[in-house]
């Protein structure tokens, strides 16, 4: 059976479109796992957060809809996923704001902190 060039080329164009699809999925994948457990690389989510300039464990951005991270600012006992002591000192983990470029998105909720 011979096999018309034209075939051969629609082909190829499928095969490339089906594995830009499934790398795509693959990187959304990844970031979805990345917050799956309340964890992101290693550190919990939960506890005394310190806000800094530099050097942080983490950049977040905080947004208003879609977060992968629902934050409940608490004054005492930050025990469960989401649920954030803001200190000024020394803290279980170390936030920096940003506008752009995020390793996770925030949204500042006053009750059922955790993933969305």
């Amino acid at each position: 059976m011979r096999i018309r060039r034209r075939d051969s080329v629609a082909f190829r164009a499928q095969a490339v479109g089906l594995s830009f699809i499934w790398c795509f999925s693959l990187a959304q994948d990844a970031m979805a796992g990345a917050l799956s457990s309340c964890e992101m690389n290693g550190v919990n989510l939960w506890g005394e957060a310190q806000v800094v300039d530099s050097f942080p464990d983490f950049k977040v951005q905080v947004v208003d809809s879609f977060p992968d991270l629902k934050v409940q600012r608490v004054d005492s006992f930050p025990d469960s996923c989401g649920q954030w002591k803001i200190v000024s000192g020394s803290g279980d983990i170390k936030i920096q704001y940003v506008d752009s470029f995020p390793d996770f998105t925030i949204q500042f909720v006053d009750s059922f902190p955790g993933l969305p």
